[in-house]
């Protein structure tokens, strides 16, 4: 049997993964109302596939708030998403509460595995702190490096394209149980110590980071030279040294949880050890500008050019196939709007419109669209491409589509009658 121990996010996804590879899983919370709507295949979470992968494998997965459930399983998985806060540092403390909670009901030979995105040093930390309690647990602790990325986490859950380990030592051996689970997904596993694994997914975050901020800056000038990034970036792709998959697509600056967090910890870190992190100060920054690139264009196409303008907003999720709004541009970008009447949609996300009695949620993209001097998309949800144009057109007063993920067809919205304007692109 395996345990998943917190049925967030990263729980729910890992366990029906691994339900989905024909082993036992029990998933434990300690929320007794969760459980029982879990069982009956209601997720408080939006995934695609998600939902696919309960009705195909539900019979090898039991979800339960009973503690004493845990004590046959084999392997244990700690996977309780790890919050952040509006200054995006990691608050561990649900994490904490939840492995003291469990520790003294673990089978004293089962390894346990943290799964939750912790800081260097957390790992280790724990194990000393398990190994001086009395009566305590005294198995394997492992840490490994979490691959959820929100629109995607069932494909990525099935399908990882590594597994990176955290072991005490780098001599240290994986026991059988873990080995076996491993070994169900059929990708290379990289082992190394506690603090390398932890540092690991930093590592990779901000490496991404360095090309979304590059991406976007480039992007950037493209538009004031008359050059065209969708142009550039079939020559970077075909260069060894950026490759088929990196990640070339412009954008408003950072977004979601992860890679803010990421920033935040490793310039704590910087400070903390005395090492030099102007860089991360500088991407930190070049995120923000990149944000702002659609307030920017509001205020130069319409702001500027009518009183008491109609805004339709399409996208309010910080990326699509996702309920998360986490640092979304989107909603930097309504607060940034405040005085000015909105028409916002989503089709997973729901606001509560507070004290801004200037904005509205529609219940469709087209209803949106009414009467407004300016349509602006957000999130690149796919539907949103499938929208004619023509027909958006003429339910609007105004003319200015502004589209920075370039979600719409180029051609068709110029023929239709729109002011069309999207990242990278010199208008």
């Amino acid at each position: 049997m395996i345990g998943f121990i917190g049925l967030s996010h990263l729980g729910i996804v890992y366990s029906l993964a691994t339900a989905a590879k024909g082993l036992p899983v029990v998933g434990f919370d300690p929320r007794p109302g969760l459980s029982a709507a879990l069982n009956a295949g209601q997720f408080p979470i939006a995934e695609p596939g998600l939902e696919d992968l309960f009705r195909a494998h539900g019979s090898h997965i039991r979800f339960s708030a009973d503690i004493n459930d845990l004590a046959s399983c084999e392997l244990l998985f700690f996977s309780l998403d790890v919050p952040t806060d509006q200054a995006n540092q990691s608050d561990l403390g649900p994490v904490r509460r939840l492995i003291d909670q469990i520790a003294g009901h673990l089978a004293p030979s089962a390894p346990a595995v943290i799964l939750c995105q912790v800081p260097p040093g957390f790992t280790r930390r724990l194990k000393a702190d398990w190994l001086r309690r009395p009566n305590g647990w005294g198995g394997n602790l492992f840490y490994q490096v979490e691959t959820l990325i929100f629109g995607s986490a069932v494909e990525r859950a099935l399908h990882p394209e590594r597994f990176i380990v955290g072991v005490e030592s780098s001599h240290s051996p994986l026991p059988e149980a873990y080995a076996n689970w491993l070994s169900a997904f059929g990708c290379p596993v990289l082992t190394m110590r506690y603090e390398s694994a932890e540092l690991a997914k930093i590592s990779i975050n901000l490496f991404l980071v360095s090309t979304v901020a590059t991406t976007n800056t480039l992007a950037g000038l493209c538009e004031k030279t008359g050059a065209d990034w969708s142009e550039i970036t079939p020559a970077l792709r075909l260069d060894k040294r950026i490759g088929l998959h990196a990640y070339l697509n412009p954008g408003l600056g950072l977004a979601g949880g992860n890679l803010e967090r990421d920033l935040a910890t490793a310039q704590a870190l910087a400070c903390e050890y005395g090492t030099e992190a102007g860089v991360i100060e500088a991407w930190h920054r070049n995120s923000l500008y990149c944000r702002d690139w659609v307030l920017r264009k509001t205020h130069e196409l319409i702001l500027s050019r009518k009183s008491n303008p109609v805004l339709a907003i399409w996208g309010l999720a910080y990326k699509p196939n996702t309920q998360s709004v986490k640092n979304s541009p989107a909603l930097a970008l309504i607060e940034s709007l405040e005085p000015f009447a909105k028409n916002v949609f989503d089709p997973q996300v729901k606001l509560e419109t507070g004290n801004d009695d200037r904005l509205r949620q529609c219940s469709s993209a087209q209803e949106a669209c009414g009467g407004a001097d300016g349509l602006i998309i957000m999130t690149p949800w796919i539907e949103f491409a499938k929208m004619d144009p023509a027909q958006v057109k003429a339910e609007m007063a105004g003319n200015v589509l502004i589209d920075p993920y370039g979600v719409c067809n180029t051609h068709a919205c110029i023929a239709a009658g729109f002011s069309y304007h999207r990242l990278g692109v010199s208008t």
